[in-house]
């Protein structure tokens, strides 16, 4: 090979490289960016940790955040406690989080993970979703926040880890009715 060539070939591999790292980053590295445009959040049903069915069509007129996350995500561990400390300001009702394990573990490993990784969430946990679903909200890394309005549009999405100052700032605007 030509040493021009070899230069560019080691360019798109350090660029094919970097790209895949997208959803490894620190919380501010992805923005939480406006959807192109207010599409219907599509619908699904999962069960719970607990077994109960949970559709997303049941929480119309509620804000959702969607956290799509897998127990073999090493930045996921640190998401549940900026959920639980948003909730915790906002116990009114007019936000859901759901977290929608899309990695195929078990109840039992959610658990023992969540445990482990002191990541309890303190909101609905739903098993047995998969890629597809992810890949139907737009979600290619992982952890994935998808902000649904109240009515079941998509609002807004972020990948990467998120800060309790950028969820107030995408959530809160949607309770004062200016979405």
């Amino acid at each position: 090979m030509k040493p021009g060539r070899h230069a560019w070939m080691g360019r798109l591999a350090c660029a094919v490289a970097l790209l895949g790292l997208g959803g490894c980053g620190e919380a501010g590295d992805a923005l939480l960016e406006p959807a192109a445009f207010k599409r219907p959040a599509p619908d699904f049903e999962h069960p719970d940790l607990l077994g109960k069915t949970v559709r997303l069509a049941d929480y119309r007129g509620q804000v959702v955040v969607l956290d799509f996350w897998a127990t073999w995500c090493p930045p996921c561990v640190f998401q549940p406690a900026e959920f639980n400390h948003f909730l915790a300001e906002n116990d009114d009702g007019q936000v859901v989080f759901l977290g929608i394990e899309i990695g195929g573990a078990s109840v039992e490993e959610i658990r023992e993970w969540s445990e482990e990784h002191d990541a309890v969430a303190e909101y609905p946990i739903l098993v047995g979703a998969d890629m597809d679903l992810a890949s139907s909200y737009g979600a290619i890394g992982y952890p994935t926040l998808v902000v649904v309005d109240g009515e079941g549009r998509i609002d807004s999405t972020h990948e990467g880890l998120i800060s309790l100052e950028q969820i107030r700032e995408f959530v809160e605007p949607l309770l004062d009715g200016r979405s």
